[in-house]
């Protein structure tokens, strides 16, 4: 499949994006907020009114808990629940409002043994890459059912630390090479600023929308997808490749500056 280009925020023509569009798709991690920070009250207010007047979702490698506590959590009183998917790890779950909770619609979980594997090449291909670190803030490799996640730094280490870590992604595309070259039946990629996420094969931010045009009866091409990592690699691009109309954002302030002219076009 041949790359595409994807637009910057600031330079897209709001109204041509937003005609027609009938779901507006968002990354987590700093897109709409920074690693495992909730969102902070402007995005939580852009954020609660796009839900008031379109289908919204957030697609994010994380698990279903920092989705509550980064998102859901921040909503305010303007927000529709109805009109919100949430889709952690990846997509490899999904979750919709069925008035009284977060309902699982779907799980696409790895097998004990899928599971296992994982952990332990994870583990023995970082240390012989000399990244398992003596000291990591809090866990190193996370099993999250449908997704094995490695955090270099530990799933709690500060933002910064772990922004400066493989600012060129080379860390984590030589763990995620060596660990996939040893579970060809899995789909191995890197994540998030300092991790590595392990799924099915066919799980990504690719499969995420298709699963969702399909289960709201709307073509792919009327999906706006908003994420930092657009680049051919990032596991935002599978979005863009998918066929969305992907816009590229440097971090949360970008994505309320979008957010604001988006609400005004489709207020238009």
């Amino acid at each position: 499949m041949s790359d595409v280009s994807v637009p910057r925020w600031d330079a897209v023509d709001i109204d041509a994006l937003c005609e027609g569009v009938e779901l507006i798709a968002f990354d987590l991690d700093n897109t709409l907020a920074r690693s495992k920070k909730p969102m902070k009250d402007d995005m939580a207010k852009v954020f609660s009114i796009l839900t008031s007047l379109i289908d919204v979702a957030v697609i994010t490698g994380g698990k279903y808990a920092l989705l509550q506590s980064q998102v859901v959590d921040r909503l305010t009183g303007t927000a529709n629940r109805s009109r919100l998917h949430l889709m952690p790890t990846s997509g490899t779950r999904y979750y919709r409002w069925n008035g009284r909770r977060w309902a699982l619609v779907f799980a696409h979980d790895l097998s004990d043994e899928e599971r296992a594997k994982a952990k332990e090449s994870l583990e023995r291909n970082a240390r012989e890459q000399g990244i398992w670190y003596s000291h990591a803030w809090g866990e190193r490799i996370e099993d999250r059912g449908s997704q094995i996640t490695f955090s270099a730094l530990g799933q709690l280490a500060p933002i910064e630390t772990k922004e400066a870590w493989d600012p060129t992604d080379e860390k984590k595309s030589r763990l995620a090479r060596a660990v996939a070259a040893e579970l060809p039946e899995l789909d191995v990629r890197p994540g998030g600023a300092s991790s590595v996420d392990i799924s099915q094969r066919g799980f990504d931010k690719s499969f995420a929308v298709h699963e969702l045009s399909g289960i709201l009866g709307m073509e792919v091409g009327r999906i706006v997808f908003i994420g930092d990592r657009m680049e051919p690699g990032g596991n935002d691009y599978p979005a863009a490749l998918a066929g969305t109309r992907a816009v590229k954002v440097t971090g949360p302030a970008d994505t309320v500056r979008l957010c604001d002219e988006i609400i005004a076009g489709l207020s238009r």
